[in-house]
């Protein structure tokens, strides 16, 4: 007979509010260049230790902001065939509701759920 593996560990009140956080962060990277990164990387080397809920949520985090900055760079590319300023403000819309559906996910004890997500980090 296989057991079920066994249900992650309850998150504390402190890993919640440091994985909304680090969800959060990306959105620096509307104000500094690779910030979407810079934020959630540092947040995530800083607390990962302490808490596997972090640690989950920032290889999560981590990996959507890779792969949406690789994808940001080949539409910027594509700028110059013209499909790619459609594509570019159709993906911005797509990331923002992306980053605050994974804050809302954090603070409700949820898998983040990123769509379109390379996993680089694991």
């Amino acid at each position: 007979m296989t057991e079920s593996p066994a249900p992650p560990p309850a998150s504390t009140l402190d890993d919640r509010k440091w994985s909304i956080v680090l969800h959060i962060s990306a959105l620096a990277g509307m104000i500094i260049p690779f910030g979407n990164v810079i934020g959630p990387l540092v947040v995530w080397l800083i607390k990962k230790p302490e808490s596997a809920l972090v640690d989950r949520h920032g290889k999560a985090a981590l990996n959507f902001q890779i792969s949406s900055t690789i994808y940001f760079i080949a539409m910027g590319f594509l700028v110059i065939v013209f499909i790619g300023l459609p594509l570019l403000v159709v993906y911005t819309i797509f990331w923002f509701v992306m980053v605050i559906l994974a804050t809302i996910r954090a603070a409700d004890d949820e898998d983040p759920g990123y769509l379109l997500s390379i996993a680089f980090v694991k």
